[in-house]
């Protein structure tokens, strides 16, 4: 399932910013961080990879209880 968000531009005298908002379900699927550094790779003119530069350890499963 995908998650519509729409491309965002700020309009400054030194320039223009865009920008692209993430869903909260996404970053909280993904654990993303305040100040997090991610990479942007243009794929084609239909796709953008984003990369996380460094990823933070998975978090761990609770211990399963042992069957009899």
């Amino acid at each position: 399932m995908g998650y519509p968000t729409k491309v965002r531009l700020i309009q400054r005298r030194s320039g223009a910013q865009w920008y692209v908002k993430f869903p909260a379900a996404v970053t909280g699927v993904l654990d993303f961080q305040k100040g997090e550094v991610v990479e942007w790779t243009v794929q084609d003119r239909h796709a953008l990879i984003l990369k996380r530069v460094e990823a933070p350890p998975a978090p761990e499963e609770p211990a399963r209880k042992k069957r009899r």
